[in-house]
Protein backbone atom coordinates (compact mmCIF):
# COMPACT_ATOMS: atom_id res chain seq x y z
CA UNK A 1 0.00 0.00 0.00
CA UNK A 2 1.33 3.46 -0.94
CA UNK A 3 1.75 5.68 2.09
CA UNK A 4 1.28 9.42 2.08
CA UNK A 5 5.00 9.85 2.69
CA UNK A 6 6.03 7.60 -0.19
CA UNK A 7 3.45 9.21 -2.50
CA UNK A 8 4.81 12.63 -1.71
CA UNK A 9 8.36 11.33 -2.20
CA UNK A 10 7.41 9.93 -5.60
CA UNK A 11 6.02 13.28 -6.63
CA UNK A 12 9.08 15.19 -5.42
CA UNK A 13 11.51 12.82 -7.15
CA UNK A 14 9.83 13.29 -10.53
CA UNK A 15 11.58 16.48 -11.60
CA UNK A 16 11.07 18.89 -14.46
CA UNK A 17 14.21 17.68 -16.23
CA UNK A 18 12.18 14.70 -17.38
CA UNK A 19 9.26 16.91 -18.39
CA UNK A 20 11.50 19.12 -20.50
CA UNK A 21 13.54 16.44 -22.24
CA UNK A 22 10.98 13.76 -23.04
CA UNK A 23 7.68 13.86 -24.84
CA UNK A 24 4.46 12.40 -23.56
CA UNK A 25 4.17 8.72 -24.40
CA UNK A 26 0.82 7.02 -23.80
CA UNK A 27 1.15 3.39 -22.75
CA UNK A 28 -0.83 0.59 -24.41
CA UNK A 29 -2.90 0.26 -21.25
CA UNK A 30 -3.48 4.00 -21.31
CA UNK A 31 -4.69 3.80 -24.91
CA UNK A 32 -7.20 1.12 -23.94
CA UNK A 33 -8.51 3.36 -21.15
CA UNK A 34 -8.73 6.33 -23.52
CA UNK A 35 -10.69 4.21 -26.00
CA UNK A 36 -13.22 3.26 -23.32
CA UNK A 37 -13.53 6.89 -22.18
CA UNK A 38 -14.19 7.92 -25.79
CA UNK A 39 -17.32 5.77 -25.91
CA UNK A 40 -20.71 6.87 -24.64
CA UNK A 41 -21.21 5.65 -21.09
CA UNK A 42 -23.78 6.82 -18.60
CA UNK A 43 -26.09 9.75 -19.28
CA UNK A 44 -25.08 13.03 -17.65
CA UNK A 45 -27.19 16.05 -16.65
CA UNK A 46 -30.23 13.86 -15.99
CA UNK A 47 -30.22 12.25 -19.43
CA UNK A 48 -32.49 13.31 -22.33
CA UNK A 49 -35.20 14.82 -20.09
CA UNK A 50 -32.62 16.67 -18.02
CA UNK A 51 -30.87 18.25 -20.99
CA UNK A 52 -34.21 19.16 -22.57
CA UNK A 53 -35.11 20.98 -19.35
CA UNK A 54 -31.78 22.84 -19.49
CA UNK A 55 -32.22 23.74 -23.16
CA UNK A 56 -35.63 25.27 -22.52
CA UNK A 57 -35.20 26.43 -18.93
CA UNK A 58 -32.09 28.56 -19.27
CA UNK A 59 -33.40 30.83 -22.04
CA UNK A 60 -36.60 31.31 -20.00
CA UNK A 61 -34.57 32.10 -16.87
CA UNK A 62 -32.42 34.62 -18.75
CA UNK A 63 -35.52 36.41 -20.04
CA UNK A 64 -37.03 36.45 -16.54
CA UNK A 65 -33.92 37.93 -14.89
CA UNK A 66 -33.56 40.54 -17.65
CA UNK A 67 -37.22 41.57 -17.24
CA UNK A 68 -36.77 41.92 -13.47
CA UNK A 69 -33.74 44.15 -14.00
CA UNK A 70 -35.12 46.15 -16.89
CA UNK A 71 -38.69 46.79 -15.74
CA UNK A 72 -38.94 45.99 -12.01
CA UNK A 73 -35.92 47.71 -10.45
CA UNK A 74 -34.09 44.40 -10.01
CA UNK A 75 -36.78 42.84 -7.83
CA UNK A 76 -37.63 39.16 -8.33
CA UNK A 77 -41.29 39.54 -9.27
CA UNK A 78 -43.77 36.68 -9.18
CA UNK A 79 -47.53 36.04 -9.15
CA UNK A 80 -49.08 36.00 -5.69
CA UNK A 81 -51.84 33.52 -6.49
CA UNK A 82 -52.85 30.95 -9.08
CA UNK A 83 -55.28 33.44 -10.57
CA UNK A 84 -52.40 35.81 -11.29
CA UNK A 85 -50.25 33.25 -13.11
CA UNK A 86 -51.85 33.69 -16.53
CA UNK A 87 -51.76 37.52 -16.58
CA UNK A 88 -48.25 37.42 -15.12
CA UNK A 89 -46.99 35.19 -17.94
CA UNK A 90 -48.83 37.34 -20.46
CA UNK A 91 -47.04 40.41 -19.13
CA UNK A 92 -43.67 38.62 -19.32
CA UNK A 93 -44.36 37.66 -22.91
CA UNK A 94 -45.39 41.22 -23.78
CA UNK A 95 -42.06 42.53 -22.45
CA UNK A 96 -40.17 40.00 -24.58
CA UNK A 97 -42.16 40.75 -27.73
CA UNK A 98 -41.71 44.51 -27.41
CA UNK A 99 -38.26 45.00 -25.88
CA UNK A 100 -36.44 41.75 -26.71
CA UNK A 101 -37.60 40.98 -30.21
CA UNK A 102 -34.83 40.13 -32.72
CA UNK A 103 -34.73 43.60 -34.26
CA UNK A 104 -32.88 44.45 -37.45
CA UNK A 105 -30.48 46.55 -35.38
CA UNK A 106 -29.67 43.55 -33.17
CA UNK A 107 -29.10 41.29 -36.19
CA UNK A 108 -26.73 43.83 -37.73
CA UNK A 109 -24.77 44.43 -34.51
CA UNK A 110 -24.62 40.87 -33.16
CA UNK A 111 -24.35 39.16 -36.55
CA UNK A 112 -21.89 41.76 -37.77
CA UNK A 113 -19.67 41.18 -34.75
CA UNK A 114 -19.72 37.39 -35.26
CA UNK A 115 -18.78 37.74 -38.93
CA UNK A 116 -16.13 40.37 -38.12
CA UNK A 117 -14.56 38.16 -35.45
CA UNK A 118 -14.54 35.18 -37.81
CA UNK A 119 -12.89 37.18 -40.60
CA UNK A 120 -10.28 38.55 -38.18
CA UNK A 121 -9.52 35.02 -36.98
CA UNK A 122 -8.96 33.94 -40.57
CA UNK A 123 -6.61 36.73 -41.65
CA UNK A 124 -4.74 38.01 -38.59
CA UNK A 125 -1.27 36.60 -37.85
CA UNK A 126 -0.93 34.46 -34.77
CA UNK A 127 1.19 32.19 -32.63
CA UNK A 128 1.06 28.58 -33.85
CA UNK A 129 0.41 26.29 -30.89
CA UNK A 130 0.37 22.50 -30.91
CA UNK A 131 -2.49 20.99 -28.94
CA UNK A 132 -2.50 17.86 -26.81
CA UNK A 133 -2.63 14.46 -28.52
CA UNK A 134 -6.30 13.67 -29.27
CA UNK A 135 -7.13 10.00 -28.55
CA UNK A 136 -10.07 9.95 -30.99
CA UNK A 137 -7.69 11.10 -33.77
CA UNK A 138 -5.14 8.38 -33.07
CA UNK A 139 -3.21 10.76 -30.77
CA UNK A 140 -2.69 13.24 -33.56
CA UNK A 141 -1.99 16.78 -32.39
CA UNK A 142 -3.77 19.73 -34.00
CA UNK A 143 -2.20 23.11 -34.67
CA UNK A 144 -4.07 26.17 -33.40
CA UNK A 145 -3.56 29.68 -34.79
CA UNK A 146 -3.62 31.78 -31.63
CA UNK A 147 -4.33 35.30 -32.89
CA UNK A 148 -7.06 36.37 -30.43
CA UNK A 149 -4.89 39.15 -28.98
CA UNK A 150 -4.40 40.80 -32.38
CA UNK A 151 -8.10 40.36 -33.15
CA UNK A 152 -9.08 41.83 -29.80
CA UNK A 153 -7.09 45.04 -30.27
CA UNK A 154 -8.20 45.31 -33.89
CA UNK A 155 -11.77 45.18 -32.58
CA UNK A 156 -11.05 47.87 -29.98
CA UNK A 157 -9.52 50.18 -32.57
CA UNK A 158 -12.44 49.60 -34.94
CA UNK A 159 -14.99 50.25 -32.17
CA UNK A 160 -13.19 53.46 -31.14
CA UNK A 161 -13.22 54.78 -34.70
CA UNK A 162 -16.90 53.90 -35.18
CA UNK A 163 -17.86 55.54 -31.87
CA UNK A 164 -15.86 58.75 -32.28
CA UNK A 165 -17.04 59.26 -35.86
CA UNK A 166 -20.65 58.67 -34.83
CA UNK A 167 -21.12 55.78 -37.27
CA UNK A 168 -21.89 53.46 -34.36
CA UNK A 169 -22.39 54.74 -30.83
CA UNK A 170 -21.26 52.30 -28.17
CA UNK A 171 -23.96 53.57 -25.82
CA UNK A 172 -26.54 51.87 -28.03
CA UNK A 173 -25.29 48.38 -27.10
CA UNK A 174 -26.57 48.47 -23.52
CA UNK A 175 -29.79 50.19 -24.63
CA UNK A 176 -30.54 47.24 -26.94
CA UNK A 177 -29.60 44.54 -24.43
CA UNK A 178 -32.86 42.57 -24.77
CA UNK A 179 -32.87 42.60 -28.57
CA UNK A 180 -29.22 41.53 -28.73
CA UNK A 181 -29.83 38.76 -26.18
CA UNK A 182 -32.58 37.25 -28.32
CA UNK A 183 -30.38 37.21 -31.41
CA UNK A 184 -27.63 35.63 -29.32
CA UNK A 185 -30.07 32.94 -28.23
CA UNK A 186 -31.06 32.26 -31.84
CA UNK A 187 -27.39 31.72 -32.69
CA UNK A 188 -26.85 29.65 -29.54
CA UNK A 189 -29.80 27.37 -30.25
CA UNK A 190 -29.51 26.94 -34.03
CA UNK A 191 -25.75 26.32 -34.30
CA UNK A 192 -25.77 23.15 -32.13
CA UNK A 193 -28.38 21.58 -34.41
CA UNK A 194 -26.38 22.60 -37.47
CA UNK A 195 -23.19 21.18 -35.97
CA UNK A 196 -24.98 17.90 -35.16
CA UNK A 197 -26.33 17.42 -38.69
CA UNK A 198 -22.97 18.40 -40.21
CA UNK A 199 -21.16 15.82 -38.08
CA UNK A 200 -23.61 13.07 -39.03
CA UNK A 201 -23.48 14.00 -42.73
CA UNK A 202 -19.67 13.98 -42.79
CA UNK A 203 -19.24 10.93 -40.54
CA UNK A 204 -17.28 12.90 -37.95
CA UNK A 205 -19.61 12.20 -35.05
CA UNK A 206 -18.21 10.48 -31.97
CA UNK A 207 -19.20 9.29 -28.51
CA UNK A 208 -22.87 9.21 -29.49
CA UNK A 209 -25.68 8.05 -27.20
CA UNK A 210 -28.27 7.44 -29.92
CA UNK A 211 -30.71 9.93 -28.38
CA UNK A 212 -31.14 12.94 -30.66
CA UNK A 213 -31.77 15.65 -28.05
CA UNK A 214 -29.02 14.39 -25.74
CA UNK A 215 -26.49 14.23 -28.59
CA UNK A 216 -27.37 17.75 -29.76
CA UNK A 217 -26.83 18.95 -26.18
CA UNK A 218 -23.53 17.14 -25.60
CA UNK A 219 -22.37 17.61 -29.19
CA UNK A 220 -21.51 15.24 -31.99
CA UNK A 221 -18.30 16.74 -33.36
CA UNK A 222 -15.04 17.34 -31.49
CA UNK A 223 -12.87 19.60 -33.63
CA UNK A 224 -14.97 21.60 -36.14
CA UNK A 225 -12.90 23.93 -38.31
CA UNK A 226 -13.32 26.49 -41.06
CA UNK A 227 -9.96 26.79 -42.76
CA UNK A 228 -7.38 27.73 -40.10
CA UNK A 229 -10.05 28.59 -37.51
CA UNK A 230 -10.92 26.07 -34.82
CA UNK A 231 -14.55 26.98 -34.23
CA UNK A 232 -14.68 25.61 -30.70
CA UNK A 233 -11.74 27.70 -29.50
CA UNK A 234 -12.86 30.70 -31.55
CA UNK A 235 -16.35 30.64 -30.03
CA UNK A 236 -14.97 30.23 -26.52
CA UNK A 237 -12.94 33.45 -26.69
CA UNK A 238 -13.95 35.72 -29.57
CA UNK A 239 -17.73 35.79 -29.10
CA UNK A 240 -18.64 35.83 -25.38
CA UNK A 241 -15.85 37.86 -23.83
CA UNK A 242 -15.80 40.48 -26.59
CA UNK A 243 -19.52 41.08 -25.99
CA UNK A 244 -19.14 41.07 -22.19
CA UNK A 245 -16.36 43.66 -22.41
CA UNK A 246 -18.17 45.95 -24.84
CA UNK A 247 -21.37 45.79 -22.80
CA UNK A 248 -19.32 47.12 -19.88
CA UNK A 249 -17.74 49.78 -22.08
CA UNK A 250 -21.20 50.69 -23.33
CA UNK A 251 -22.39 51.11 -19.74
CA UNK A 252 -19.40 53.35 -19.05
CA UNK A 253 -20.05 55.47 -22.15
CA UNK A 254 -23.70 55.82 -21.16
CA UNK A 255 -22.75 57.01 -17.67
CA UNK A 256 -20.26 59.49 -19.08
CA UNK A 257 -22.83 60.96 -21.46
CA UNK A 258 -25.52 61.21 -18.77
CA UNK A 259 -23.46 62.03 -15.66
CA UNK A 260 -20.27 63.50 -17.03
CA UNK A 261 -18.18 60.84 -15.30
CA UNK A 262 -17.84 57.06 -14.90
CA UNK A 263 -18.50 55.66 -11.43
CA UNK A 264 -15.82 53.53 -9.72
CA UNK A 265 -18.27 50.64 -9.80
CA UNK A 266 -18.63 50.80 -13.59
CA UNK A 267 -14.86 51.32 -13.96
CA UNK A 268 -14.44 48.18 -11.87
CA UNK A 269 -16.55 46.19 -14.34
CA UNK A 270 -14.72 47.62 -17.35
CA UNK A 271 -11.40 46.62 -15.76
CA UNK A 272 -12.68 43.19 -14.69
CA UNK A 273 -14.09 42.32 -18.11
CA UNK A 274 -10.98 43.66 -19.88
CA UNK A 275 -8.75 41.54 -17.65
CA UNK A 276 -10.74 38.45 -18.56
CA UNK A 277 -10.87 39.22 -22.28
CA UNK A 278 -7.19 40.13 -22.42
CA UNK A 279 -6.23 37.01 -20.45
CA UNK A 280 -8.07 34.84 -22.95
CA UNK A 281 -6.19 36.56 -25.75
CA UNK A 282 -2.70 36.72 -24.30
CA UNK A 283 -2.92 33.15 -22.97
CA UNK A 284 -4.83 31.66 -25.89
CA UNK A 285 -2.02 29.20 -26.54
CA UNK A 286 -2.91 27.57 -23.20
CA UNK A 287 -6.48 26.76 -24.31
CA UNK A 288 -5.49 23.84 -26.61
CA UNK A 289 -4.12 22.12 -23.51
CA UNK A 290 -7.52 22.10 -21.80
CA UNK A 291 -10.20 19.43 -21.50
CA UNK A 292 -12.56 21.67 -23.48
CA UNK A 293 -10.42 21.29 -26.58
CA UNK A 294 -9.30 17.67 -26.61
CA UNK A 295 -12.33 15.99 -25.02
CA UNK A 296 -15.49 18.13 -24.77
CA UNK A 297 -17.58 18.04 -27.94
CA UNK A 298 -19.12 21.10 -29.59
CA UNK A 299 -22.78 20.92 -28.64
CA UNK A 300 -25.53 23.02 -27.07
CA UNK A 301 -23.90 22.81 -23.63
CA UNK A 302 -20.88 24.75 -24.92
CA UNK A 303 -22.32 26.69 -27.86
CA UNK A 304 -25.37 28.26 -26.20
CA UNK A 305 -23.32 29.42 -23.26
CA UNK A 306 -20.70 31.00 -25.52
CA UNK A 307 -23.16 32.77 -27.81
CA UNK A 308 -25.83 33.77 -25.28
CA UNK A 309 -25.32 32.60 -21.70
CA UNK A 310 -21.98 34.22 -20.90
CA UNK A 311 -22.45 37.55 -22.72
CA UNK A 312 -25.99 38.18 -21.44
CA UNK A 313 -26.00 36.80 -17.90
CA UNK A 314 -22.51 37.43 -16.49
CA UNK A 315 -22.64 41.22 -16.27
CA UNK A 316 -26.08 41.98 -14.88
CA UNK A 317 -24.40 44.52 -12.60
CA UNK A 318 -23.63 46.64 -15.68
CA UNK A 319 -27.26 46.47 -16.77
CA UNK A 320 -28.38 47.56 -13.30
CA UNK A 321 -25.90 50.44 -13.08
CA UNK A 322 -26.80 51.71 -16.55
CA UNK A 323 -30.41 52.25 -15.39
CA UNK A 324 -29.92 53.54 -11.83
CA UNK A 325 -28.55 56.54 -10.06
CA UNK A 326 -25.07 55.99 -8.55
CA UNK A 327 -26.44 56.75 -5.09
CA UNK A 328 -28.17 53.35 -5.20
CA UNK A 329 -24.86 51.47 -5.14
CA UNK A 330 -22.16 53.93 -3.98
CA UNK A 331 -19.41 52.63 -1.62
CA UNK A 332 -16.89 54.29 0.64
CA UNK A 333 -13.26 54.62 -0.48
CA UNK A 334 -11.99 51.74 1.74
CA UNK A 335 -14.60 49.40 0.23
CA UNK A 336 -13.49 50.34 -3.29
CA UNK A 337 -9.86 49.68 -2.33
CA UNK A 338 -10.86 46.29 -0.95
CA UNK A 339 -12.91 45.40 -4.03
CA UNK A 340 -10.20 46.34 -6.53
CA UNK A 341 -7.55 44.62 -4.40
CA UNK A 342 -9.58 41.41 -4.18
CA UNK A 343 -10.22 41.42 -7.93
CA UNK A 344 -6.55 41.90 -8.82
CA UNK A 345 -5.35 39.30 -6.31
CA UNK A 346 -7.82 36.70 -7.56
CA UNK A 347 -6.91 37.55 -11.14
CA UNK A 348 -3.21 37.02 -10.42
CA UNK A 349 -3.83 33.57 -8.93
CA UNK A 350 -6.22 32.60 -11.74
CA UNK A 351 -3.88 33.79 -14.48
CA UNK A 352 -0.71 32.21 -13.11
CA UNK A 353 -2.41 28.95 -12.07
CA UNK A 354 -3.79 28.43 -15.57
CA UNK A 355 -0.41 29.32 -17.05
CA UNK A 356 1.46 26.94 -14.73
CA UNK A 357 -0.75 23.99 -15.63
CA UNK A 358 -0.80 24.64 -19.37
CA UNK A 359 2.92 25.28 -19.68
CA UNK A 360 3.64 22.13 -17.70
CA UNK A 361 1.54 20.19 -20.20
CA UNK A 362 3.46 21.84 -23.03
CA UNK A 363 6.72 20.75 -21.43
CA UNK A 364 5.55 17.14 -21.44
CA UNK A 365 5.17 17.50 -25.21
CA UNK A 366 8.70 18.84 -25.54
CA UNK A 367 7.54 22.46 -25.94
CA UNK A 368 9.81 24.75 -23.93
CA UNK A 369 9.44 28.10 -25.72
CA UNK A 370 6.42 30.07 -24.57
CA UNK A 371 4.77 33.14 -26.06
CA UNK A 372 5.21 36.34 -24.07
CA UNK A 373 2.39 38.85 -24.31
CA UNK A 374 1.09 41.65 -22.09
CA UNK A 375 0.82 41.39 -19.18
CA UNK A 376 3.23 38.57 -18.35
CA UNK A 377 2.91 37.94 -14.63
CA UNK A 378 5.70 36.46 -12.49
CA UNK A 379 5.11 32.85 -11.51
CA UNK A 380 3.43 31.77 -14.74
CA UNK A 381 5.92 28.94 -15.24
CA UNK A 382 6.96 26.60 -12.42
CA UNK A 383 10.69 26.02 -12.21
CA UNK A 384 11.71 22.44 -11.45
CA UNK A 385 8.10 21.25 -11.12
CA UNK A 386 7.27 18.07 -9.24
CA UNK A 387 4.71 15.67 -10.62
CA UNK A 388 3.35 12.17 -10.39
CA UNK A 389 4.15 9.99 -13.37
CA UNK A 390 1.12 7.82 -14.16
CA UNK A 391 1.10 4.37 -15.72
CA UNK A 392 -1.15 5.87 -18.40
CA UNK A 393 1.72 8.08 -19.54
CA UNK A 394 0.39 11.47 -18.38
CA UNK A 395 1.89 13.49 -15.55
CA UNK A 396 0.00 15.14 -12.72
CA UNK A 397 1.47 18.46 -11.57
CA UNK A 398 2.09 18.89 -7.84
CA UNK A 399 3.96 22.22 -7.84
CA UNK A 400 3.12 25.91 -7.80
CA UNK A 401 -0.50 26.72 -6.95
CA UNK A 402 -1.29 23.10 -7.82
CA UNK A 403 0.55 21.86 -4.73
CA UNK A 404 -2.16 23.34 -2.51
CA UNK A 405 -5.35 22.62 -4.43
CA UNK A 406 -6.48 20.41 -7.31
CA UNK A 407 -8.42 23.35 -8.79
CA UNK A 408 -6.81 26.62 -7.62
CA UNK A 409 -7.85 28.31 -10.87
CA UNK A 410 -11.51 27.53 -10.18
CA UNK A 411 -11.33 29.10 -6.71
CA UNK A 412 -9.81 32.33 -8.05
CA UNK A 413 -12.22 32.37 -10.99
CA UNK A 414 -15.20 32.08 -8.66
CA UNK A 415 -13.93 34.89 -6.41
CA UNK A 416 -13.76 37.16 -9.45
CA UNK A 417 -17.30 36.17 -10.44
CA UNK A 418 -18.55 37.00 -6.93
CA UNK A 419 -16.91 40.43 -7.14
CA UNK A 420 -18.79 41.09 -10.38
CA UNK A 421 -22.01 40.90 -8.39
CA UNK A 422 -20.75 42.43 -5.15
CA UNK A 423 -19.70 45.64 -6.90
CA UNK A 424 -23.30 46.89 -6.65
CA UNK A 425 -23.70 45.70 -3.06
CA UNK A 426 -27.16 44.49 -2.07
CA UNK A 427 -29.21 46.70 -4.37
CA UNK A 428 -30.52 43.57 -6.15
CA UNK A 429 -29.64 39.86 -5.95
CA UNK A 430 -29.71 39.34 -9.73
CA UNK A 431 -26.03 40.26 -10.46
CA UNK A 432 -25.05 37.42 -8.11
CA UNK A 433 -26.58 34.94 -10.57
CA UNK A 434 -23.20 34.59 -12.29
CA UNK A 435 -21.35 33.47 -9.16
CA UNK A 436 -24.20 31.26 -7.92
CA UNK A 437 -24.58 29.54 -11.27
CA UNK A 438 -20.81 29.36 -11.70
CA UNK A 439 -20.17 27.55 -8.42
CA UNK A 440 -22.82 24.99 -9.38
CA UNK A 441 -21.14 24.46 -12.75
CA UNK A 442 -17.68 24.22 -11.20
CA UNK A 443 -18.69 21.66 -8.58
CA UNK A 444 -20.46 19.57 -11.23
CA UNK A 445 -17.52 19.88 -13.62
CA UNK A 446 -15.05 18.89 -10.92
CA UNK A 447 -17.14 15.79 -10.23
CA UNK A 448 -17.11 14.86 -13.93
CA UNK A 449 -13.39 15.62 -14.19
CA UNK A 450 -12.33 13.70 -11.09
CA UNK A 451 -14.50 10.71 -12.00
CA UNK A 452 -12.84 10.59 -15.40
CA UNK A 453 -9.36 10.98 -13.86
CA UNK A 454 -10.07 8.15 -11.42
CA UNK A 455 -11.08 5.87 -14.29
CA UNK A 456 -8.10 6.99 -16.37
CA UNK A 457 -5.31 6.89 -13.78
CA UNK A 458 -6.56 4.41 -11.15
CA UNK A 459 -4.14 4.06 -8.23
CA UNK A 460 -2.00 6.89 -9.58
CA UNK A 461 -4.97 9.20 -9.07
CA UNK A 462 -5.28 7.97 -5.49
CA UNK A 463 -1.59 8.77 -4.97
CA UNK A 464 -2.13 12.22 -6.43
CA UNK A 465 -5.07 12.88 -4.09
CA UNK A 466 -2.88 11.91 -1.15
CA UNK A 467 -0.29 14.49 -2.17
CA UNK A 468 -2.77 17.25 -3.13
CA UNK A 469 -5.48 16.69 -0.53
CA UNK A 470 -7.89 19.53 -1.16
CA UNK A 471 -10.21 20.00 -4.14
CA UNK A 472 -10.62 23.75 -3.82
CA UNK A 473 -9.54 25.65 -0.70
CA UNK A 474 -6.45 24.38 1.17
CA UNK A 475 -7.30 23.27 4.68
CA UNK A 476 -11.03 23.65 4.06
CA UNK A 477 -12.33 21.59 1.12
Amino acid sequence: MTTKKSAAKTAVEAKSTDAKTSKLVVSDAGKEIDFRLDQHGEYEFGGPFGVLAIMTGFPALMYYLWICLWFYDGQLVHPNSLEEVKPFLAQMWAHICKDANPSLYAWKVYGGNVIFQLLLAMVMPGFKQEGLPVPSLGYKTLIYNCNALYCMYATMVTATVLHTTGLFRLTEIIDNFGHLMTVGMIFGISIPFGAYFFAVATGTQMRMSGNFIYDVFMGAILNPRIGPVDLKMWAEVRVPWVIVFFLSVSGGCKQYEELGYVTPNMAFMILATWLYLNACGKGEECIPQTWDMYHEKWGFMVIFWNFAGVPFSYNYSVVYMSRHDPSDYRFSTPVYVFMFGTLLTAYYIWDTANSQKSRFKMQTQGINTFRKSFPQLPGGTVKNPTFIQTAHGNRLLTSGWWAYSRKPNYVADWIMSFCWGAIIGFATPIPYFYSMFFITVLVHRVGRDFERCSAKYGKDWERYCEVVKYKFIPGVY
